[in-house]
Parts: C-alpha cells; sequence; structure tokens
C-alpha cells in the first residue's frame, strides 16, 4: 500500500473484495432443502476458479503491459489463446481425474465442465442403443465454446481495469505536470513584480536626489523597510490584509515625497483592515502604474486610491490624470498591469473582476477579489 498525491492505493482492496464474492457465490446452492453447499461439493469448483484466476493475472500483471499497451495485437492474442487451451485442458483434466462428481454424474452447477460425456445414473457407461456420437460432439463443442466465452470475458474484465488503473495514473501525472508549470509560471511572475517595483523606486529616489536630497536621504531608508516586505511577506501564498494595506502606505509615502504640491493625492485606506488573507502585491502595480503615468510636471494631475473591504470582498479602486510616456520612457511599461491579469487568472480563477482603461483623460483601475473561496494555495 503506497501513499501518493496525498492519498492511498486502494486498489489491491478492490481485487480483494471482487474475489472474495466470486469465491462465494458457490457456498449458497439452488437446490431446495440445501441452502448451503458443503465442503466436498465446493471443492468441486476450486479447480474453476483457480482458472479464472490465472487467466486474470496473467493478463493483468504481464501480457498486457508487455504486449497490448505497445500495440502488439497479434502476440496478445495468440499468447491468450495459448493461455486459455492450456488453462482449459488442465479444468479438464482435474474434473476428469481428481474431482468428484456430483449427484447422479452432474458436475457441480455452475461450474466449467471440460469436454466429454457426462456418465449416466449410477456413474455407469450408457448402453451401447442409447450412445449418440453427434449429441457427444455436439455437447463437446458447446462446452468448450462457453468455456472459451467466459474466458474472453476474464480477460475483457482484466483488460478494463489495468486500463482504467493506467488512466488514472495518467491523469495524475498530467495534473501534477500542471500543478508543476503553474507553480513555476507564478513564481516567475512573482519575480517580475520585484525588480520592476526597485527600478521604478529608485527611478523615483533618482529624480528626489535633484530635488531635495536630504528627503532622498530618508526615501532610501523608507525603501530598506518596503524591501524586507518584498524580500519576504511576498513569499508567502497569503497575507493579511492589513499587512499589505500597511505596505502600500508606506509605499504611496515614499512615492509621494517627489510630487509637487500641484498634484492631488486622495488616499482612502482602511484605517482598520481585517486580518483576511490575500495574495501579496496584487494592488502595487494599480498604484505604481499611477505614479508613473499619473503626474506630469507643469500639468494638473491627480492620484486616487481607494481600498475597502464589503461582504467578503476586496475591492481597490484607483484613478489618474493620464500622462502617458513618450517613446523616449517606455521603461517596464505594460509590464505590471500584463503580469497581475495573468497572476489574477491562475490564482482567483472565477473570483474576481478587473477593469481597466482610459476614459475622458482619465486612466481607472478596478480590482474586485472574491476572498471567500479563492484558491491562493500555490506559490
Amino acid at each position: 500500500m503506497s501513499k501518493k498525491n496525498g492519498s492511498r492505493d486502494f486498489t489491491w482492496l478492490i481485487h480483494i473484495a471482487i474475489w472474495a464474492v466470486i469465491f462465494s457465490t458457490p457456498l449458497f446452492s439452488p437446490r431446495p432443502g440445501h441452502p448451503l453447499h458443503g465442503g466436498v461439493d465446493y471443492a468441486r469448483f476450486i479447480p474453476t476458479f483457480i482458472s479464472f484466476l490465472v487467466i486474470f493475472y496473467a493478463n493483468y500483471l504481464f501480457l498486457i503491459k508487455k504486449y497490448l499497451y505497445k500495440k502488439d495485437f497479434g502476440l496478445f492474442i495468440l499468447w491468450n489463446i495459448l493461455l486459455i487451451a492450456v488453462v482449459s485442458l488442465l479444468v479438464h483434466l482435474s474434473f476428469k481425474f481428481f474431482v468428484p462428481m456430483g449427484p447422479e454424474g452432474q458436475m457441480p452447477p455452475g461450474s466449467i465442465q471440460g469436454p466429454g460425456p457426462r456418465p449416466g445414473p449410477g456413474h455407469g457407461p450408457r448402453p451401447p442403443e442409447l450412445q449418440m456420437p453427434h449429441k457427444e460432439i455436439f455437447d463437446k463443442i458447446g462446452h468448450l465454446g462457453r468455456n472459451t466465452l467466459i474466458y474472453i470475458g476474464i480477460v475483457s474484465v482484466a483488460i478494463a481495469l489495468k486500463m482504467t488503473e493506467r488512466w488514472y495514473k495518467d491523469e495524475n501525472k498530467r495534473k501534477e505536470m500542471e500543478k508543476a508549470t503553474a507553480e513555476a509560471e507564478l513564481a516567475a511572475l512573482k519575480s517580475q513584480v520585484n525588480p520592476h517595483f526597485l527600478f521604478n523606486t529608485l527611478n523615483n529616489i533618482y529624480s528626489l536626489i535633484q530635488i531635495d536630497q536630504d528627503k532622498a536621504q530618508e526615501a532610501v531608508h523608507d525603501l530598506s523597510g518596503l524591501m524586507r516586505h518584498v524580500l519576504y511577506e511576498s513569499e508567502r501564498p497569503t497575507v493579511p490584509l492589513a499587512s499589505e494595506t500597511a505596505f502600500l502606505q508606506d509605499y504611496i509615502k515614499l512615492m509621494s515625497m517627489r510630487c509637487s504640491p500641484d498634484v492631488r493625492l486622495e488616499i482612502n485606506l482602511p484605517e482598520t483592515p481585517s486580518d483576511i488573507q490575500i495574495a501579496p502585491m496584487l494592488f502595487l502595480p494599480l498604484v505604481e502604474n499611477a505614479f508613473k503615468h499619473g503626474i506630469a510636471d507643469g500639468e494638473e494631475s491627480f492620484i486616487k486610491v481607494d481600498l475597502h473591504e464589503e461582504g467578503g470582498f476586496v475591492s481597490c479602486l484607483v484613478e489618474n490624470s493620464n500622462h502617458p510616456k513618450d517613446d523616449r520612457d517606455r521603461s517596464g511599461s505594460g509590464i505590471g498591469i500584463q503580469n497581475l491579469c495573468r497572476r489574477l487568472e491562475m490564482l482567483y480563477p472565477g473570483n474576481h473582476s478587473f477593469e481597466y482603461g482610459t476614459a475622458q483623460d482619465v486612466y481607472r483601475c478596478l480590482l474586485r477579489i472574491n476572498t471567500t473561496n479563492p484558491d491562493t494555495s500555490k506559490t
């Protein structure tokens, strides 16, 4: 019994249950007044059931894997013909020489009988005038045909069970590969967030150095705190919303240092956010995008950030004046939003909505996440 994918393989229990039912069936006699077969009567069935086991497990353990999996149908059929012929002969010989006959010379009910004439009453030979050579031949052919059909059925059951098991194994492997691929992609997407965030922040600090060196030093200090969050908190599958809100607050404070008094900031973050779990670094690209493309020197600019939770949903609305960069400054353009869209598809399939676009010179992003039934177990 092996443990795999968090569950145990109980195939062997299925085999035991099936064969237990089959082996117990002959215990119940259809004869009136004889509800159960005795030990001697039951012994007559043993050669038949042994032949079932031989046919089944020869295919299940060897022939199917060696020939059928490789689509060598000819050898598979040939080996089964030889196997059925040998087993049928051995069963016939066991009934002829070893297995006692039932009442009035009859074979046990339900047994597979080898070809040959049945002795008449009293176990004596039939009188010459009652012998029917043609009927005996037809009886032999009939017995052989019925036996062959039963064995073919046994082979079919072995094929069906083996193929079903193989399908389940292949399906589990496929799911494992898909999961590994998704985890690798998520890790790659998450790793893109860090340099993208660092690049934009350093760009802001570089510009701040030219304006106010004291603020630039303070910004570097604040950046170290943000980097601790990026390096440690973002490695977890989920983080408390309170932690993510505090990170956004510090980031907005850092980025607003270089904003002129003409830039209107409207920030609405929950003062006491709950500890509801959410995937990290989902709202950062929206705020980054707003500071990168929403501010232009000498032009009216504004940024609005509204984050709140309601009824199991976390909503983040970011609006900003639209001042897209020209061709001379396309660094990182579009990476953050594209990355975010893909992460949302993988982390919250069917549990999120994300709208973004420009209308009347205002760029607007609205992200809503259903936190009641998320799939954020991936790393």
